[in-house]
């Protein structure tokens, strides 16, 4: 710890990503990107985006792209802020509408990380609601005083969904408070809560195009609000970095919305190697919560878990595994292709057989 760092750095514990090993190849299905590559569409738009402009700095409204969301999801431009991935709408998110000073904002227990990480970095208090025993997130748990709330919608790890209308409930008990739904998974399997935002000038949707439009690399998200709480948005993005996308991004983007064909086609590919993988674990052995997303959250009662992660690593094969109360004992797998998912499930098997356990059901 260094003594030039402030308070703050000092108090911090920042998130961890899923690790990237550099060692060997690997087949990684522990970051839940998309296996298949971008659009074709979106490649040849980044090619043709890069030339002379290049020199000059993008579009700080984003506006091009702001109103092929907006198309895209039915809603008005002044609905629709674009930021560099989820992660940093979430971020501004938190600057923009929770207060150190209010009431804890509300987020399930077990739940995606950064959410701890950004209320430590804004200094915002928090409290976690324990997911049920099926790690289900109780929604009336959510019917008290607060500062705020963030929902995942299909939450992770674990993938369970939630169908949308039962968020209406959360969105009136709460109307004087920002509720947030990220919706980063949800198009392997929901439906969106988009449709609530012109009803309820209090929710916030987030979305990224990183996991179902296979553009992790390029960093760029979607929220979809009220105007004010757009406004509220870019506030917060113009008093930190104007030029938040630059000009391939937004070009790349603007040709994901464009190719619904291909989106439709990937899509359908990773949840249906999902719903094959599943089956076969549960064969296995395997407890898997039924999946939403484009992962699987699994356990076996004969093998720890994360015995599990480091004999599959150690055959090439990555997966997450996170050491924490309740979860300690399961896997998280990012579905891949289904070359990817027969290698994986053929490894599984070896390392089954090695531990003493079987590898049929």
């Amino acid at each position: 710890m260094s003594k030039y760092w402030s308070d703050l750095a000092a108090s911090l514990v920042p998130y961890v990503p899923g690790e990237q090993p550099k060692d060997q190849t690997y087949v990684k299905l522990n970051t839940n990107e998309n296996p298949y590559p971008p659009s074709p569409r979106v490649l040849e738009a980044i090619r043709n985006a890069a030339d002379g402009d290049l020199r000059l700095y993008p579009d700080p409204t984003c506006s091009e792209l702001a109103e092929k969301a907006a198309s895209y999801y039915g809603v008005q431009p002044n609905q629709v802020f674009v930021g560099n991935g989820s992660d940093e709408i979430l971020a501004f998110a938190f600057a923009a509408f929770f207060s150190p000073s209010n009431r804890p904002i509300l987020f399930p227990d077990i739940t995606y990380s950064f959410y701890k990480v950004y209320a430590s970095l804004y200094r915002i208090p928090y409290k976690t609601v324990p997911l049920d025993e099926e790690f289900g997130i109780p929604l009336h748990a959510f019917d008290e005083p607060n500062g705020g709330i963030v929902l995942p919608n299909p939450n992770a790890p674990t993938a369970r969904y939630i169908e949308t209308e039962l968020f209406r409930g959360v969105l009136e008990w709460n109307s004087d408070v920002v509720v947030i739904l990220d919706e980063a998974y949800i198009d392997f399997g929901g439906k969106s809560a988009i449709e609530l935002a012109a009803e309820f000038p209090n929710l916030l949707v987030v979305h990224t195009l990183s996991k179902s439009r296979s553009l992790a690399g390029l960093r760029v998200g979607v929220a979809i609000g009220h105007p004010d709480l757009i406004e509220g948005l870019n506030r917060v993005k113009n008093s930190f970095n104007s030029y938040t996308i630059d000009r391939l991004a937004l070009a790349g983007a603007v040709a994901a919305f464009d190719d619904q064909a291909y989106f439709e086609e990937t899509t359908r590919k990773v949840v249906a190697t999902r719903e094959r993988t599943t089956s076969r674990l549960r064969e296995l052995g395997f407890r898997v919560i039924d999946s939403s997303a484009n992962f699987v959250f699994a356990t076996h009662p004969g093998h720890a878990a994360s015995r599990l992660f480091q004999e599959l690593k150690q055959r090439g094969v990555l997966v997450r595994y996170f050491n924490q109360p309740r979860i300690d004992n399961y896997l998280r797998i990012s579905i891949g292709t289904d070359e990817e998912m027969d290698t994986f499930l053929k490894v599984l098997e070896e390392v089954l057989s090695l531990e003493g356990g079987s590898a049929e059901s």
